[in-house]
């Protein structure tokens, strides 16, 4: 399943992997968590460093955001590989240990000691290249079937997120349809509100302009009007329901979501002047926090 089916992901999973013929053995580990785009990080065993770049090509196409880590163990058969010197390397490591002997005064090293060296000892490749090439093949195969085991185990714990984001989404919509039947948030409440304040605000200004009122008048009305807050917690509603419905890579979106939702909560609560509305508010606050938990490991 590609990256496009419409189902939402989480980016946190773990898939293994593993073949083997005549010769070795091999095993794939795949883990990914969360992380704004898709990093891939490969570890693969010397011999093997052609299959890094099918990795980094196969994995886009299944997976779209997360931090993929890739680890590749090979173990051969009980025989073991076969051995041999490379004199040539042998013979530099010679030249160089006598120059230094030679002004320092040391024992000369034994033969273990040279065969200890980097590079001295080495494998030979024994095996043709249609047999090694066989063994890439079904290398990738391998780790091709243990990424779409960690897709599906992605699609497995983002259905699970999904359910608590919908739960999340409904505690917000129940509060949103709360405070829009606050008594704070109705228009005779805030006439009565206002024309109070504005009898007092005649009563400290006697010499107030009638321009100068109604400016007032506009600016507190504006200040204690929260429908439009209301309206657009509602619309986000929607468009996250929506989102979720279309499945695919929404992660980003719906974390963007968040924040306007944020945006309408904090302003729900700095013009909340009723404690029931400002109780709601911050009930609203919490309810958004803890659904963005959950986007944020939404691939």
């Amino acid at each position: 399943m590609t990256k496009d089916s419409a189902t939402v992901s989480s980016m946190t999973g773990f898939a293994r992997g593993s073949g083997g013929d005549e010769l070795l053995s091999w095993s794939w580990e795949l883990k990914s968590v969360n992380s704004r785009n898709l990093d891939i990080r490969c570890r693969i065993p010397t011999g093997y460093e052609a299959l890094e770049p099918r990795v980094r090509a196969r994995a886009p196409e299944v997976l779209a955001r997360g931090n993929l880590q890739v680890n590749l163990t090979v173990r051969r058969g009980a025989q073991g590989p076969e051995l041999r010197v490379n004199r040539d390397v042998l013979e530099r490591y010679r030249r160089m240990i006598e120059e230094v002997r030679a002004d320092f005064e040391l024992a000369a090293p034994s033969a273990d000691g040279f065969l200890a060296l980097k590079g001295v000892i080495e494998e030979v490749e024994s095996e043709d290249e249609e047999v090694l090439a066989r063994r890439m093949e079904a290398m990738f195969a391998d780790f091709s079937t243990a990424l779409g085991e960690l897709a599906a185990a992605r699609r497995s714990e983002g259905a699970k997120m999904m359910a608590l984001v919908q739960k999340h989404l409904t505690a917000i919509e129940a509060l949103t349809a709360a405070a829009a039947e606050s008594a704070a948030a109705q228009p005779d409440h805030l006439r009565a509100r206002l024309k109070t304040q504005v009898e007092e605000l005649i009563e400290s200004s006697p010499a107030l302009s009638e321009e100068r009122l109604m400016q007032e008048l506009a600016l507190l009305a504006t200040k204690a009007d929260v429908r439009e807050e209301l309206d657009r917690l509602s619309a986000h509603c929607t468009a996250a329901r929506d989102l979720l419905r279309k499945g695919g890579a929404v992660g980003r979106r719906l974390d963007f979501l968040c924040q306007e939702f944020n945006r309408e909560a904090n302003t729900l609560c700095s013009k909340a002047s009723d404690i029931d509305l400002t109780r709601i508010g911050l009930d609203l606050k919490s309810a958004i926090e803890q659904m963005r938990e959950q986007i944020q490991n939404i691939e």
